[in-house]
């Protein structure tokens, strides 16, 4: 065990005052540790505390803040440009804590920040309720919920911000503080949408809505249909029910379970999830079929949480990301052609998404929540992945090159976990008129910027 001291303290000190695992570069675990889900991403950490609850939190803040160490907040590890761990810093591994709590009579669940949002719908769903998240089911609670938060239930049901009730956090000095409108509102709206800038989250509470089997899956054009099925998506999205959510996307048909005969083929197509019957799904189904033959389609009944993980196995851990997003307000012919000019994908996981963001999302006020886009249409993410190292550079152009295109045509900013580490400028257009609100909430509650390794927004002078 080291006896370096580090400003007031040893990293003995640190060590028994917690109840989880302290892991430093020594440790045998220590690499598997500290990989995350993107593995473009290689950092260092000096320490890493695998934090078994709140008191190991408070233990872990408390001594990052004394040593001047760079604290960073891993939930699920999902971050693209890697901002659940630092160099040479302090990470709070908060994995190991997994607890859940599901209420159905108020319809509410109480979620610990280790979890990922698989563990909420596997627990959810047993009483046939559900909450929005995103559409990778081994994303992390943490950090999804803190950046916003979109998914198949968006349009009904809004952001993931919408259904927080609450929330329990550990601050920049080490207090644990309660979050809710009644309790802290300011730091409460701070946290809807603002990232991990205000602390460390030890327990969020949403709101869940009865949902148990969706009418869901893929359907898939020739990617030469792609302009004009563009074109038909972006007036017909906005006027459907809100019980309809689905979103375009280009991509490569990967291999099982897909047939073997459209295995490669370059497509665009729609990703559906209806709340409603069958009956009711068919008749927007048959809407697409009517703009275009549709190459492939597989759409049906399912329980939520199949198609929650359904991307799960296509996109394991390991894979290299590069990402870049925008919110768009209208898709404009000339944007249409800039898509089609770029969805040619150059890896078989490489894809662009439009998640629709209308709907519930636009009942709420811009100035509500630190989410500023309340009244784009869509949240654009392209993303450049591939599971060999050698193709990072062939993947990173092509997502910059496509957004650099598309950029002109988006409403400014971007939902910050679709964000690399892009600067300043982008944080401040991401948040628009709301960011010197949050600076001034992140000045009374982290003065010092202890927590900086995230999409930083800076303290007020």
């Amino acid at each position: 065990m080291s006896t370096t001291r580090d400003g007031s303290g040893t990293i003995e000190t640190l060590q028994m005052g917690l109840r989880g695992r302290l892991i430093l570069p020594t440790d045998p675990a220590y690499d598997e540790t500290r990989t995350i889900y993107n593995a473009m991403i290689d950092k260092r950490p000096r320490a890493i505390v695998q934090c078994a609850d709140v008191g190991d939190v408070i233990a872990a803040v408390n001594y990052g803040r004394e040593q001047g160490l760079d604290v960073a907040i891993r939930s699920g590890g999902h971050s693209g440009p890697g901002l659940a761990l630092a160099d040479d810093g302090l990470v709070l591994d908060l994995s190991p804590m997994k607890g859940i709590r599901v209420d159905p009579d108020t319809q509410t669940v109480r979620v610990e920040p280790g979890c990922v949002w698989g563990d909420v719908d596997h627990a959810t769903h047993a009483f046939g309720l559900a909450t929005v998240s995103g559409v990778i089911a081994t994303t992390g609670v943490g950090g999804l919920a803190l950046g916003g938060g979109h998914g198949y239930l968006t349009r009904k049901y809004g952001l993931t911000i919408d259904n927080l009730l609450s929330a329990d956090v550990v601050v920049a000095d080490g207090r644990l503080v309660h979050a809710s409108e009644d309790e802290n509102p300011d730091l409460f709206w701070a946290l809807r949408g603002g990232g991990g800038n205000f602390g460390v989250v030890t327990s969020f509470e949403f709101q869940l809505h009865p949902v148990e089997t969706v009418v869901a899956g893929p359907l898939f054009w020739p990617l030469d249909r792609l302009e004009e099925t563009m074109r038909w998506y972006r007036e017909w999205l906005p006027q459907l029910p809100e019980d309809v959510y689905a979103f375009y996307l280009v991509a490569e048909v990967p291999g099982d379970p897909f047939p073997a005969e459209i295995h490669g083929e370059h497509v665009c197509g729609l990703m559906w999830c209806c709340l409603g019957d069958e009956d009711e799904a068919e008749s927007f189904l048959q809407q697409a079929r009517d703009v275009a033959e549709p190459l492939f389609e597989h759409v049906g009944e399912m329980p939520y949480p199949v198609l929650q993980s359904m991307f799960d196995g296509l996109y394991p851990p390991g894979d290299q990301w590069y990402w870049k997003g925008d919110f768009v307000r209208d898709l404009s012919d000339e944007a249409i052609a800039e898509h089609r000019r770029f969805a040619d994908v150059p890896t078989p996981k490489s894809t662009m998404h439009l998640y629709p963001i209308d709907g519930a999302v636009h009942d709420v006020g811009d100035d509500e929540t630190a989410w500023n886009y309340r009244d784009a249409t869509w949240s654009m993410v392209i993303a450049g992945v591939d599971p060999d190292p050698a193709n990072r550079e062939k993947i990173s152009e092509w997502a910059t090159q496509y957004w650099e295109a598309l950029h002109p045509h988006s409403a400014g900013g971007s939902y910050v976990n679709f964000m690399m580490e892009e600067g300043d400028d982008r944080i401040r257009a991401t948040y628009g008129d709301n960011y010197e609100r949050l600076q001034r909430v992140k000045a009374e509650y982290d003065p010092d910027n202890v927590f900086h390794v995230n999409q930083n927004i800076e303290p007020a002078a």
